[in-house]
């Protein structure tokens, strides 16, 4: 598999070193160039006030709604807190074969789970996030190896037992060997 282009949008403020890292995990994992570009979108209309959530489906159909010449692929990360309806809270996700996906930040921080800060656990778990939202916009499905990052996150921990990069089974389907 040969992609052209991934391109990251960063709505909300992101520290330029923290994108450029997670650009980097990209390009490494997916061995194709990473574009990033600053998004801007009014967030007040997809927040739902009895929730106290953004709506997740919502945000990811005005992001694929874009348009982002000369990419392949493109991921959308925000710094809120998402919801689908059926779920209480989601990290991400992306269209199955699609081009696009979106992540949050926003339940990766220590601090979200009364623990000290360590920016190391918010950068490898965005990073993570970010590829397996990736994986699904390239036709991967959720994995049952444990480590591998396509397997299922419902919890913070769930992600920090995985590793940041794809299984060898997971690497063959999108040949990438």
């Amino acid at each position: 598999m040969t992609l052209q282009n991934i391109t990251l949008i960063s709505f909300g403020y992101f520290e330029k070193e923290f994108l450029e890292k997670i650009a980097e995990a990209v390009k490494d994992e997916f061995n194709c160039p990473v574009t990033i570009k600053e998004g801007h979108i009014d967030l007040s209309e997809f927040y739902d006030s009895a929730r106290r959530q953004y709506n997740g489906n919502a945000l990811l159909k005005q992001v694929d709604s874009l348009s982002i010449p000369d990419s392949v692929k493109i991921l959308g990360l925000f710094n809120v807190d998402l919801f689908i309806p059926i779920l209480t809270f989601i990290f991400g996700q992306g269209f199955l074969g699609g081009r696009t996906a979106i992540a949050s930040i926003h339940r990766f921080s220590n601090e979200h789970y009364g623990m000290a800060v360590d920016d190391r656990f918010l950068l490898e778990r965005s990073r993570k996030e970010v590829i397996h939202e990736l994986g699904h916009t390239l036709g991967l499905i959720h994995c049952h190896t444990p480590t591998c990052v396509m397997r299922s996150s419902t919890y913070v921990e769930d992600i920090d037992q995985k590793e940041q990069h794809l299984c060898h089974h997971c690497r063959v389907k999108l040949n990438l060997g």
